[in-house]
């Protein structure tokens, strides 16, 4: 064989192992794909509420696990409890990473441009025309009613009862636009109840915190607005309100992403979507949802 032949088959040889290792390699995802970056994290960073029970809650005394991936400013699954956990528990477990949970202000979440401090909201927000131009929405995991509720006692009996009187509310929620007369953001056949006129808003961190300002006495407010679920887990506690009515408007509720987020979002919104679907079919969200609210508000309206 001529030198020139062993030169030339040399370097076909050297061309067909470059290629067969390239072919071995996985591929490689793009630069500024947002999962690809929290796959190879090994962590989805969500967004979630302290003090939303039965949605989100911190668990006393909780251990933290030695080997998590999550950082110190960070919360772990078992340092948190609620349907709403539950829910993004099981969607980080179906992306095949870890969940670690952050706890930034509500207003903070549903105005996007979250700088890439957290990857997700999971975390009951209500999908809104006015929101979705700052995040996109998964499908809806589940709904609720806006319901609101009175001290007992105190002579409410209607929706129309709470016009010129202060009524409390969660900063930056539906209930606040509602009751400040602002458009909600979603069809009108959602909307059973029109918003009474000349009411005097006070608004608190989150609508929980009006719960809990009533059941600490306080007496700036005598009724307030927020989901049926909360209303039903304070009776359930024993707080000494009472139901007004029945829902004033129906919520369906999603995982929120950054529409601003710096790496590109499809894949992943793509990744919890269907997630979110299988977990419709599967009944994962309809078991959990009879667990923490005793009824199945999975389907949604």
């Amino acid at each position: 064989m001529s030198t020139m032949k062993r030169r030339l088959l040399g370097c076909v040889s050297a061309a067909l192992v470059i290629a067969l290792l390239a072919a071995c390699q996985p591929a490689s995802a793009p630069a500024n794909d947002l999962f690809a970056e929290i796959k190879a994290r090994g962590t989805l960073r969500i967004s979630t509420d302290l003090n939303y029970a039965p949605h989100s809650s911190g668990v006393q005394g909780a251990q933290r696990a030695a080997d998590t991936r999550c950082d110190s400013t960070e919360l772990t699954a078992a340092e948190v409890e609620g349907f709403d956990i539950d829910t993004a528990v099981e969607i980080a477990k179906r992306l095949g990473v870890e969940p670690c949970f952050v706890t930034p202000a509500w207003d903070l979440i549903t105005a996007g441009s979250w700088g890439g401090r957290w990857d997700v909201s999971v975390g009951s927000m209500t999908i809104t025309q006015d929101r979705e131009k700052a995040v996109w929405f998964s499908p809806a995991y589940y709904s609720y009613a806006a319901q609101l509720a009175a001290r007992a006692g105190a002579g409410i009996q209607s929706v129309a009862d709470i016009s010129g009187k202060a009524v409390c509310v969660g900063s930056g929620t539906t209930y606040d636009t509602y009751l400040n007369g602002g458009d909600l953001g979603f069809p009108a056949s959602q909307i059973k109840v029109n918003a009474p006129t000349n009411v005097q808003v006070v608004p608190l961190n989150t609508d929980s915190e009006c719960v809990q300002a009533i059941k600490a006495g306080r007496t700036e407010f005598e009724a307030f607005l927020t989901a049926s679920t909360v209303v039903d887990a304070a009776i359930a506690e024993g707080v000494g309100i009472e139901k007004v009515g029945g829902p004033l408007y129906i919520e369906n509720l999603a995982v929120a992403l950054d529409k601003k987020s710096a790496k590109d979002p499809k894949s992943l919104l793509e990744a919890i979507t269907k997630a979110v679907n299988d977990m419709h079919a599967d009944g994962t969200l309809s078991k959990s949802s009879l667990k923490w609210f005793g009824a199945d508000l999975s389907v949604v309206k």
